[in-house]
Formats: structure tokens, C-alpha cells, sequence
């Protein structure tokens, strides 16, 4: 295969957008395509892998605002800063002349940064006007509250888009479980299997068994690395294990560590998460994206707290997708210790989970689907 790509993503909370959207890029650079990832979120330190990587001035938020847009120091995020953002994604456009662009999230998110979006395809279609322009999304969406949001979001859709890759497994959660899909946005949608990371053969880590704790890469686990720790203090026999993202500022981290019984470890997340996923006796975390795909491969015992704050109800809907699989066990974000000790020792009773066939071949399905609808628009 050959041609060029062009993928733009900007993650605002936590890394979720940003490492499927590297795994994309980097799936279909192996697939012989030139690929070039435009990043508007913060930098996250990762190399490329066979792909080109652009860094625009980077925005974020703080909670759940998604209204107010911050840049590296937390202020407001400038028209100037928004304004370099989209003549930049422009000016890739028309210097690359893409015959593919991927938009990650937009349209069915990001509305607060449409113009750049907007941008970016009215460029590419003046430098190539047979440009294929596809969305790329996750296996669960927040639907907006406000109809004509949502009707914004399909117009958009139908007017500029060639398709949508699904990012997900329809025979285990389909799209309708978390959005409205009329007939002429099912049309649109392929299903590419869940984007996981490649498969790596890892050693078992010197250190496994006990309670894992994880919370992805933001600080949306504060909560429950704190509600863990209380339990831990009174599951004494029990080992402990918490790997706090890098999204966690250093004063949160601290306190954390001050807060650790004697038969806790609190550290930073580790590139062996996987291997420590397998040996753990039970798997405490959210339920995002990445960490639910974590949770399939190794298959330990788990129990999944999803994050609910404000209208996020993306978590909640993908964990009771893994409890109705027998993959984990769901806890509600505000069980207390008490609660949380209670489902340990029920989940500890019972053995692992049976495999449950989940596709987990996203990278295959998505260079498949993208060679599929280039052909079609050719």
C-alpha cells in the first residue's frame, strides 16, 4: 500500500485519544503508508514508531471542563494559541496534500475546537480534492444532551465524511449502546476490532501476586487510589500494588505515598503493567479504553470502578459490557472501603474469568477498512 495520512488528535484529560490514535498511526506505517500524527494535546514523552509526529502548541483541561481550554501552565488557552493550532493543521494539509485524513473524535467530540478541524479538511480537499476524510473513534461516545448538538454532529458527517472507524467489537459493545446510529450513520460505520498495542513477549516481573491498583495515565483515579488505600489497611494479609500515572501531579503522588499502610506499594506506572496485570491475584482499576483492553488479554480476576464525573458516562457503559461478559466484577465509584474489602474477598473466592472472544485486532481492521473505502473513493 502507499499514499499519504494525515491523523490529527488532540486528548484533553487523560492519554486515552493520543495512544490509540499512536497505535493508527503506527498500524497503518507498517502497512506501507506515510503517516504523519498531529498532536494538539499535551506531549507525552513517547517516540514514534515508523511514523512522523507533529506537536502543536498543546491545550488541556482540568476535571470535566471541556468548555475551558488551558495551555501548559494552566491559562486560559489564548485566540492566538487556538489560531497558531489551526494554521498549522492547515498548513500540513496543503504542504503534504494527504490522500487520507483521520480526525480523531471530531465530529462526534471536540466541538470546542471544530474550526480546526474544519480547517484541516477544507485544506486538504483544496490541496487534493479526492482526499478520503474519515473519523476515528472509540467503542463508547457521551452523546451531547442538546438535540441540535447531536443533529450538528450527523450533518457534519454526512456532509464531510467518506466513513467512521469504530474502534471497537459490535458483537461485544456496539456504537448504539452509547449514541444514536440512524440508518445513514450505520452505513458509514466499520467496525475495526479494539486497538490494542502490539503483542510483546515479557518476562513474568519479579514481583506479582497481590492487589493491583491502576488508573491510566490521568488524575481522574485519585479517588479510587485514596479509596484503596483505606481498604488496604484493612486487608492487612493482603499485598498491594498502586502505579499512579504520570497525569498525577507530583503533590497528589506524595500524598498518596504518605497515605500507604506498610503493606502498600505506591510508584509510577511501569512498562511491565502487562506481565504485572497477569500474576496479580485481582485487578483493581477504571474502566477506559485501554485498560478494559488490558484487562482481556491478561484476563486476571478484576473489578472495574468506572469514572462518572460529570456527563462522562463513557466508562460506566463499558464496564457493564465487562461485567455482563464475566470479565470483571463492577464496583461503584462511590463504594466505600467497607464495600470495596467486601467485593475483594468475593472476587478473591472465585477463579479467573472464562475467555471471552473479543476482537483484539483493531490494527488489522483499521489498515483493512482504510484500503477499503481509499479503493472505493479511487
Amino acid at each position: 500500500m502507499s499514499g499519504c495520512v494525515l491523523i490529527a488528535v488532540t486528548h484533553l484529560l487523560g492519554i486515552g485519544h493520543l495512544v490509540r490514535a499512536r497505535h493508527l498511526a503506527g498500524a497503518l506505517a507498517q502497512a506501507g503508508y506515510e503517516v504523519v500524527l498531529a498532536s494538539g494535546g499535551m506531549p507525552d514523552g513517547r517516540a514514534a514508531n515508523g511514523y512522523h509526529f507533529v506537536q502543536l502548541p498543546p491545550v488541556r483541561v482540568v476535571g470535566t471542563d471541556f468548555r475551558n481550554l488551558l495551555d501548559e501552565e494552566a491559562e486560559r488557552a489564548t485566540p492566538q494559541r487556538l489560531g497558531a493550532r489551526e494554521a498549522g493543521l492547515a498548513a500540513l494539509a496543503l504542504a503534504l496534500r494527504p490522500d487520507i485524513v483521520i480526525t480523531e473524535h471530531f465530529p462526534f467530540g471536540r466541538r470546542q475546537l471544530a474550526g480546526e478541524f474544519l480547517a484541516l479538511i477544507e485544506a486538504a480537499r483544496a490541496a487534493r480534492p479526492q482526499v478520503v476524510v474519515l473519523s476515528s473513534i472509540r467503542d463508547v461516545l457521551v452523546a451531547p444532551l442538546r438535540p441540535e448538538r447531536l443533529a450538528e454532529a450527523h450533518r457534519r458527517l454526512e456532509d464531510l465524511f467518506d466513513g467512521v472507524l469504530v474502534h471497537g467489537d459490535r458483537a461485544f459493545l456496539p456504537l448504539e449502546a452509547s449514541w444514536p446510529v440512524p440508518p445513514a450513520l450505520a452505513e458509514r460505520l466499520h467496525y475495526t476490532g479494539y486497538l490494542a498495542a502490539p503483542a510483546t513477549v515479557a518476562e513474568a516481573p519479579a514481583a506479582s501476586g497481590g492487589i493491583l491498583v491502576s488508573g491510566g495515565g490521568s488524575a481522574a483515579a485519585l479517588p479510587l487510589f485514596r479509596l484503596a488505600l483505606a481498604a488496604a489497611e484493612l486487608l492487612p494479609a493482603q499485598d498491594w500494588r498502586l502505579l499512579v500515572g504520570h497525569g498525577v501531579a507530583e503533590p497528589d503522588f506524595a500524598a498518596l505515598l504518605r497515605q500507604a499502610p506498610a503493606n502498600a506499594i505506591v510508584e509510577r506506572a511501569r512498562p511491565d503493567f502487562p506481565a504485572l496485570l497477569r500474576n496479580c491475584a485481582l485487578s483493581l482499576s477504571l474502566a477506559g479504553y485501554n485498560t478494559v483492553l488490558d484487562l482481556v488479554q491478561a484476563g486476571p480476576r478484576a473489578l472495574v470502578a468506572p469514572f462518572d464525573a460529570g456527563n462522562e458516562t463513557e466508562q460506566a457503559i463499558r464496564a457493564a459490557a465487562l461485567e455482563r461478559a464475566g470479565l470483571a466484577r463492577l464496583l461503584r465509584p462511590e463504594a466505600g472501603p467497607g464495600v470495596l474489602v467486601a467485593a475483594i474477598d468475593e472476587a478473591l473466592a472465585g477463579g479467573r474469568p472464562e475467555r471471552v472472544p473479543v476482537d483484539l485486532d483493531g490494527a488489522a481492521g483499521a489498515v483493512a477498512a482504510v484500503q477499503r473505502l481509499a479503493t472505493k473513493r479511487r
